[in-house]
């Protein structure tokens, strides 16, 4: 008796944590882009058509971004990242400005920002 009720229990715990993980993964935002949108490619002359803060797509190792809607969350000065903004930013990226490289969470923020490739001339 105290085994089936021992895999019974073990059963329902089986069951209770898929169900959390399938509810959670329901809830998450959905951050992947479609497979036109990962092909998109951006020109130089496209990138530097966003410079503004209200409108700021930086160019980071090959991949282009918008951090319009990240600029009022970066914990530094928006100026930091303003005058970056339409440029090809790679070197400002892994130094900061000052030779301290981005953290690996800040790496794995990027996908979220994710426009499309440089195009290369």
């Amino acid at each position: 008796m105290a085994v089936k009720r021992l895999i019974y229990s073990a059963f329902i715990a089986f069951v209770a944590s898929v169900a959390t993980i399938v509810i959670l993964a329901s809830l998450s935002p959905r951050t992947e882009k479609s497979a036109a949108e990962k092909e998109r490619l951006v020109s130089l002359d496209e990138l530097a058509r966003h410079s503004r803060a209200t409108d700021c797509w930086m160019a980071i190792e090959g991949s282009v971004y918008d951090f319009t809607d990240y600029i009022s969350v970066h914990p530094t000065s928006p100026a930091v990242l303003t005058k970056w903004c339409g440029k090809e930013a790679t070197e400002a990226f892994n130094t900061k400005g000052y030779g301290s490289p981005h953290s690996p969470a800040t790496w794995g923020m990027l996908p979220k920002y994710f426009v499309g490739k440089l195009r290369e001339k």
